[in-house]
């Protein structure tokens, strides 16, 4: 990430944490910041996606302007579309927490680690059903991974979202690049007619791309392919604040485009349980939709190297103690 970009998105985070915390009770502060503040504690690298209460400050019952700071915080993780597609998956639980009775408020938790005020790294993160977002922040640069997004209905049915599809971009562009492949092409990228369950890596705390299928590769595929499956990744990358996803994409592009390799299972029509990963040197991907019937999606961006600000911390503690 170039500076200046570095130095926006850094200052945007920790003038959003002290928003905040300047609106906070004494007691929220306190449950915002429960637990240990030390960046590399292995406990802060446990996550879920599944409904269940988690550490820190829960949003819900929180009044608005504390609220509004929340988002805030929320937005400067991301672009524009990415803190669109954050909010999506608040809105599309909600509507479907009213399908089973009244709605108190979003259950959202939120935890600040280390000091925004302070010269060190520090970072903060937002967990709940279907939303996963894990911030580390230094002056050096943003890290916004492991990055999950989930949808349950992953095609609203009715009331005033009928129709809408959060994730339907995700699902498209995959769609569309394997129905688009030749028979050796797809014998290559289709490993199985029956989708797993569920995200292969889970809520694993390290990103194993070993752990995904090798499928089809950038380099065997023709250029019209080539380009679905690097818009593909952008839709994820794009996600982040524009400068780190520019930075992520250089990276991937500077190793080499050519061992990036695209897998799917389950069914090709619209409405068919499926499942679909990207595995690269430096990344990996993942997406099913598989759960109630085809309509109940899951997707992941998780990064080797930069998953939790690992390669941030790393170097701060090098030059710290070296």
């Amino acid at each position: 990430m170039d500076e200046t970009a570095s130095k926006s998105v850094a200052s945007g985070a920790r003038e959003a944490a002290r928003a905040l915390l300047a609106v906070l009770e004494p007691e929220q502060v306190r449950e915002l910041r429960a637990g240990p503040d030390r960046l590399d504690a292995p406990e802060l690298r446990e996550w879920t996606y599944l409904p269940g209460s988690r550490p820190g400050l829960c949003t819900e019952g929180l009044g608005a302007r504390q609220r509004e700071a929340v988002d805030v915080l929320l937005a400067t993780a991301h672009s524009v579309p990415g803190a669109e597609l954050a909010r999506g998956a608040i809105e599309v639980e909600r509507h479907r927490r009213a399908r089973h009775g009244p709605v108190s408020g979003d259950r959202y938790w939120v935890r600040l680690l280390g000091d925004p005020d302070g010269e060190g790294p520090w970072g903060w993160r937002m967990n709940g059903h279907h939303l996963a977002v894990h911030v580390l922040v230094t002056s050096a640069g943003v890290r916004v991974t492991p990055h999950f997004v989930g949808s349950e209905p992953a095609r609203v049915g009715s009331g005033p979202q009928a129709g809408r599809r959060i994730l339907g971009p995700e699902e498209d562009l995959a769609r569309e690049l394997v129905t688009g492949l030749d028979g050796g092409r797809r014998a290559a990228a289709v490993f199985a007619a029956t989708p797993p369950d569920d995200i292969l890596t889970r809520d694993d705390p390290f990103a194993d791309p070993r752990l995904l299928p090798d499928g089809l590769a950038h380099e065997r595929m023709t250029p019209d392919q080539q380009r679905l499956l690097e818009r593909l990744v952008r839709r994820y990358l794009d996600r982040a604040p524009a400068a780190y996803a520019r930075e992520c994409w250089s990276a991937a592009v500077a190793r080499g485009l050519g061992p990036v390799s695209f897998a799917w299972a389950g069914g090709l029509v619209p409405g068919d349980r499926h499942y679909y990963c990207v595995r690269a040197p430096d990344f990996l991907i993942e997406y099913d939709n598989t759960q109630d019937d085809g309509n109940h999606a899951h997707s992941v961006w998780r990064h080797v190297r930069h998953d939790w600000g690992a390669d941030l911390l790393r170097d701060h503690y090098t030059e710290r103690h070296g």
